[in-house]
C-alpha cells in the first residue's frame, strides 16, 4: 500500500468543515497527529524505539486504579492478604498474556485493533464488538477521573470539590491525547516515575501499620472466582485497543521484544500495585487514621491519610498521585477517538483530535454522576466487560491462527474498508453471542448472581471464552464454503 492511496482521505481531512483549514495546518505544524483509523503505510512504520510500548503500558497502569482495584478483595469480598495476592498474581499473569500478543500485531500490518477485527467481524459486524469497546474505555476514564477529582478533593481539605477536581484531571488528560501518537508516546515515557516514588514513600510511611491486619475468614470458592473476574476484566479489556500504540513501529520489529515490552509493561505495574491495595485494603480496620480518611473521601481520602505523616510534602505528592490517572485516561481518550471512527465510518473524514474533545465532554458528567458510588461502579463495571473480551480475543485468534494460518500476508489491507471483501461477521457475531449467553448464567455481581454462579462463583469470562472458541470455526467454514474467500 502507498501514501498515494490515501491522498482523498488526506484532502477530506484538510477540507473538513469541523476544524478550518488553517487552524488544521497550524495544529498540525504543532506535532499534532490527525491520522485515525486509516492504516499506517509501510513507508510510514519507521519508529525503531520498541522500548516505547514498554513506558505507555506500564504509566497507562502506573496509578491509583490497579491500587484501588487490589483493594476491593479485602474491602469487598472480604478475602484475606494471602488469598487476594495469589489471585491477583495468578490471574495478572494469564490475562495479560492477550494484550501483549496483540500489540505485536501493530508493526506487522500497521492497522488499529478494532480496525483489524474487521477481518474477522466483518466492516459492520464489527460495530458491536466497537461498541462495547467503547463503553468499556469510557467507564475506564470515569473510574479514573473519579479517583483524581477525589484525590484532589481530599488534599484540598473541602475548599475543591469531587466535580472540580473531575475536571481538572479529564481536561488535562485530554491535552496529552489530543497531540495524538508522539506526544503520548513522550509523556508515558517519563510520567511513571515520579508516581512509583510517590508510592515507595507511601510504603515507608505506612510501614509501622502493616501489622496491623486482622484474621480473615477462610475464602470460599465462590468468593475467589468472583473476584477473579474482576482481575481478569481489569486486564483483559486491554486486548481491543493492544495495537493502537504499535502500529508506527518498522514491520520488521521482532514480535518476542515487542510481546515482552507489552507484557511486562502491564504485569509488572499491575500485579504490584493491586497487591499493595490488598494489603492497605486489609489493614484498613485496625487503623483508625486509614479508616477515617476513606469513609471521608473513599481511596482519595484514604491516600491523602497516608501521607499526612509528611504534612505540607504529603500533600504535594498526594496531588501527585492524583495526577498519576492522566497516563491511562490519555491513552483511553486516543484509543476512544480513534474507535468512534469505526463506529460512525462517514465521520473517518474528521481529524482524530475531534473526537478526543468530544470523549472529554461525554466522560466529565459521568464521573461526576457516578463520583459518590465509586467501589459499587468498580466492583459492577470490572466483572462486567470481561465477558465480551474473552469473546473477543478467542475470536480474532482463531481467525489469525487457523483460517489466516498466523500469517499476515493474508491479510489484504487493501480491503479494510471495503465490505463486501471482508467477512460478512455473521460467523463471529453468532460465537460472541453464544459466548455472552453462557456468560450470564455464570455472572455473579451485586445485582445478579446466575444459577450457575451460585455454586461456583463467577466463572462468566471463562466459559464465554471457551463456547466462543468452540463456535466459530464450524460457523467461519460454513461462511468461507459460501462466499469463497476470506
Amino acid at each position: 500500500m502507498s501514501k498515494e492511496d490515501y491522498s482523498t482521505d488526506e484532502k477530506a481531512h484538510q477540507d473538513s468543515a469541523f476544524v478550518s483549514p488553517a487552524w488544521h495546518r497550524r495544529l498540525l505544524t504543532w506535532g499534532v497527529e490527525e491520522r485515525g483509523i486509516r492504516p499506517v503505510t509501510l513507508e510510514e512504520r519507521t519508529d525503531p524505539q520498541y522500548s516505547k510500548i514498554f513506558f505507555i503500558w506500564f504509566t497507562a497502569s502506573t496509578n491509583l486504579l490497579p491500587f484501588s482495584t487490589g483493594s476491593l478483595g479485602p474491602i469487598a469480598y472480604g478475602l484475606g492478604l494471602r488469598d487476594s495476592c495469589l489471585v491477583i498474581l495468578f490471574f495478572n499473569l494469564l490475562c495479560c498474556i492477550p494484550p501483549g500478543y496483540l500489540s505485536t500485531w501493530g508493526p506487522k500490518l500497521g492497522l488499529r485493533q478494532m480496525v483489524q477485527a474487521r477481518y474477522s467481524f466483518g466492516y459492520f459486524g464489527v460495530l458491536g464488538p466497537v461498541l462495547l469497546n467503547l463503553i468499556g474505555m469510557t467507564g475506564f476514564c470515569i473510574l479514573d477521573c473519579i479517583l483524581g477529582g477525589q484525590t484532589l478533593a481530599a488534599v484540598a481539605d473541602g475548599n475543591l470539590s469531587w466535580s472540580i477536581g473531575i475536571v481538572i484531571i479529564a481536561v488535562v488528560s485530554l491535552l496529552v491525547s489530543f497531540c495524538g501518537w508522539k506526544i503520548l508516546h513522550w509523556y508515558e515515557r517519563v510520567a511513571w516515575i515520579p508516581v512509583v516514588i510517590i508510592f515507595l514513600i507511601v510504603v515507608g510511611l505506612g510501614g509501622k501499620d502493616f501489622r496491623h491486619i486482622p484474621p480473615a475468614e477462610p475464602a470460599t470458592a465462590p468468593t475467589i472466582m468472583s473476584f477473579s473476574a474482576v482481575i481478569a476484566g481489569f486486564v483483559l479489556t486491554w486486548s481491543p485497543l493492544a495495537s493502537d500504540f504499535s502500529c508506527y513501529m518498522l514491520p520488521n520489529a521482532p514480535s518476542k521484544r515487542i510481546f515482552w515490552y507489552s507484557y511486562l509493561g502491564l504485569v509488572l505495574p499491575t500485579i504490584a500495585l493491586q497487591c499493595f491495595g490488598a494489603l492497605i485494603g486489609a489493614c484498613l480496620t485496625n487503623v483508625p487514621a486509614w479508616e477515617a480518611g476513606y469513609e471521608s473521601g473513599e481511596v482519595g481520602g484514604l491516600l491523602s491519610a497516608m501521607l499526612s505523616p509528611a504534612k505540607g510534602f504529603g500533600k504535594f505528592l498526594t496531588v501527585l498521585l492524583a495526577l498519576s490517572v492522566m497516563g491511562n485516561v490519555a491513552a483511553t481518550f486516543y484509543s476512544i477517538s480513534l474507535n468512534m471512527q469505526i463506529l460512525m465510518p462517514v465521520l473517518v473524514v474528521v481529524p482524530r483530535y475531534v473526537f478526543s474533545i468530544l470523549a472529554t465532554a461525554i466522560v466529565i458528567p459521568l464521573s461526576i454522576v457516578g463520583a459518590h458510588s465509586f467501589y459499587t461502579t468498580l466492583s459492577n463495571f470490572l466483572g462486567l466487560i470481561g465477558y465480551w473480551a474473552s469473546t473477543y480475543i478467542a475470536i480474532v485468534l482463531e481467525e489469525h491462527f487457523i483460517f489466516r494460518r498466523g500469517d499476515f500476508k493474508r491479510y489484504n489491507l487493501e480491503d479494510w474498508n471495503t465490505p463486501s471483501k471482508l467477512p460478512t461477521g455473521l460467523a463471529a457475531i453468532t460465537a460472541a453471542l453464544c459466548g455472552i449467553g453462557i456468560a450470564i448464567p455464570s455472572m455473579a455481581q451485586v445485582w445478579y448472581t446466575g444459577p450457575i454462579a451460585e455454586t461456583t462463583g463467577d466463572i462468566g469470562f471463562e466459559l464465554a471464552f471457551v463456547v466462543a472458541t468452540i463456535v466459530y470455526p464450524p460457523l467461519r467454514l460454513l461462511e468461507l464454503r459460501i462466499r469463497k474467500h476470506l
